[in-house]
């Protein structure tokens, strides 16, 4: 069940991401140039997502553990560092640039636009090299 319930999950996410315009970069980067070719359309699309996922984070924290594990895995941490603001200022300069963020690039793969096929791999060779470049968090602060 548990196999079931990620595919279906995966399927249906990616499956809102082609249907809402998110996998297409150049929705996402007209959405992001607000002096040019402005398409607030993904405003719309992330309310939406915002709409739906609150009341499921609402019911799901009511639950004493989760359906498919012993234990909830949440984040303890509650401070800005240095890590933290270069990763998302990175992961921003790279969804303006590229037109994707890793959840579309993937849905887009199999539709092999160039763009795709050279974001994927940069995507990937990136998240290798900062999990071996990344410090280690001291145990106390590791989620």
């Amino acid at each position: 069940m548990h196999v079931f319930s990620t595919l279906f999950a995966g399927l249906l996410f990616g499956t809102g991401l082609i249907l809402s315009g998110m996998a297409n970069p150049a929705k996402v980067q007209n959405f992001l140039d607000l002096f040019g070719t402005w398409d607030p359309s993904l405003a719309f699309v992330m309310g939406g997502a915002i709409m739906v996922t609150m009341p499921g984070f609402w019911l799901v924290q009511k639950r004493i553990t989760p359906l498919f594990h012993d234990v909830f895995h949440l984040p303890t941490r509650t401070d800005f560092d240095a890590r933290l603001v270069v990763g998302a200022a990175t992961f921003g300069i790279g969804w303006g640039l590229g037109g994707f963020c890793p959840g579309p690039a993937l849905t887009s793969l199999p539709l092999a636009a160039s763009g795709t096929l050279f974001f994927v791999p940069a995507m990937l060779v990136g998240m290798v090299i900062a999990k071996y470049t990344a410090a280690p968090l001291p145990k106390s602060l590791a989620v």
